[in-house]
């Protein structure tokens, strides 16, 4: 006789509990356990079932490979993210903080897909319909193929599927969808699971691409089960900060392309625009060399772009001074200055630091080591680079100068932009690289290297 015992499981890593708990043993997730009824049975265990002759399995050689055509969305910059373009019967989830953009992009590859021809079916279960008719007037994504609907409830949405017969369907968003066939209210584990599968379902069934709208928690990751990132083909995440214009789109996960590629946006008053060469954006306008300044060639996915780092140096009186990051890694900024004190000899423990980038951008990749270390020894010297300056590489705690990852790939774009004096891995060793960033300089009394390099 088969025994039904009530348990709990954690919907992010399985671990079971007899009693519930608000926070999972095993993960130390919160709100991610579960009611979950386990059969546990004696026996044989499950009987083996014939399987049929077109199911049976085949060696790989036999399968024939069937080519995965990208269907363009109109939008170069999101193509590039999805590998090409979207892939019927793919199911994409983006998500983002709110008010990112993520409804004026997929609005936007919406208006594009209707234009082309295609009938899209936008539903919008945070909106009303008037509210996205008028995001659609002012961004000019009005079409007759674009249908719009505002529905939280799963089978009213299949239905509306069914009714409309759509090439492309939107749901904004898949946390704020329930279905009557599970318990909890929207956006809940069980809730989230239930959604995501059934449209997951329908996309495989119908060959239709879905794409799904996924909401964000306190620290950045995706909200929900994370069965729901196993469900769908592809993840994109869309990053920007509110203070500035400039955004990204990322791709954790692509079953069909690459994930280290990155689409560059800018949020304006008729909507959002693609950024095809973004390489001026990060960069300041001042017409004479200033002290503090430094530009560096940081990859984002495989696309390298100049970034300007600036510094500052500020005489302290505090017992403590202070460091203020904008941009980069407070950890390695720390790191750095402890290798310039021991390895270089300028001492700056005394003293208030501000380390910035230009444009809003974000750098965590150990390559813009030597820029943020020349950039505060120029501060620290009150010596200038010139324009054509820019440094490239990672500092170890020994003052070595590593290589980074696509160096040619930095070196031809650093060219291709009017970088003639590149300091890079070559120079060895950190005091080295001081010598010949200082020889760059553009005036006179710059031009005398200091005696500790």
């Amino acid at each position: 006789m088969a025994r039904v015992t009530s348990s709990y499981r954690c919907t992010e890593c399985g671990w079971t509990s007899i009693k519930w708990v608000g926070r999972c043993a095993e993960c130390q997730s919160w709100g991610t356990v579960v009611d979950a009824a386990e059969v546990t049975a004696s026996g044989r265990g499950v009987a083996p079932i014939a399987v049929s002759a077109d199911r049976a399995a085949r060696p790989i050689t036999e399968i024939e490979a069937d080519s995965v055509a990208h269907w363009p969305s109109g939008i170069d910059e999101f193509d590039r993210v999805l590998g090409g373009g979207i892939v019927p019967g793919a199911a994409i989830l983006l998500s983002g903080e709110p008010g990112v953009g993520k409804s004026t992009l997929l609005l936007e590859v919406a208006s594009r897909a209707a234009k082309s021809g295609a009938r899209v079916l936008y539903v919008t279960a945070e909106e009303s319909a008037s509210q996205v008719r008028l995001r659609a007037q002012r961004t000019g994504a009005m079409h007759s193929n674009l249908y719009l609907a505002a529905e939280v409830d799963l089978a009213v949405i299949l239905g509306q599927i069914e009714q409309t017969n759509p090439q492309l369907v939107i749901v904004d968003s898949v946390q704020t969808v329930s279905s009557s066939l599970s318990d909890g209210m929207a956006g809940g584990p069980s809730q989230v699971r239930e959604v995501a599968s059934t449209l997951v379902r329908v996309s495989k069934n119908r060959n239709l691409p879905i794409l799904l709208v996924g909401h964000v928690t306190k620290d950045g990751s995706i909200a929900g089960p994370r069965l729901l990132e196993h469900l769908v083909d592809v993840v994109c995440q869309f990053e920007g900060d509110r203070q500035t214009a400039l955004r990204f789109v990322r791709a954790h996960k692509n079953r069909f392309g690459p994930t280290d590629e990155v689409g560059c946006f800018e949020m304006t008053g008729d909507g959002i625009a693609e950024v095809s060469d973004p390489s001026g954006l990060f960069m300041s306008r001042s017409g004479a060399p200033v002290s503090g300044t430094c530009i560096t060639i940081a990859m984002e996915g495989r696309r390298a772009l100049p970034v300007e780092i600036q510094a500052l140096i500020v005489a302290s009186s505090a017992p403590q001074p202070r460091r203020v990051v904008n941009g980069v890694d407070s950890s390695r900024v720390a790191m750095l200055l402890a290798v310039l004190e021991r390895r270089a000899g300028i001492r700056l423990g005394d003293a208030d630091v501000y380390v910035s980038t230009v444009g809003g951008i974000k750098i965590t990749e150990p390559g813009a080591d030597l820029a943020i270390a020349l950039a505060l020894a120029s501060a620290s010297r009150e010596k200038s680079f010139p324009h054509t300056f820019a440094a490239v590489g990672e500092i170890s705690l020994a003052g070595e100068i590593r290589p980074v990852a696509s160096a040619k790939q930095r070196v031809s774009e650093a060219r291709r932009l009017g970088f003639t004096q590149l300091v890079d891995a070559e120079s060895g060793h950190l005091r080295e690289a001081l010598r010949r960033a200082f020889a760059a300089s553009t005036s006179d009394r710059d031009r005398e290297l200091d005696a500790a390099f």
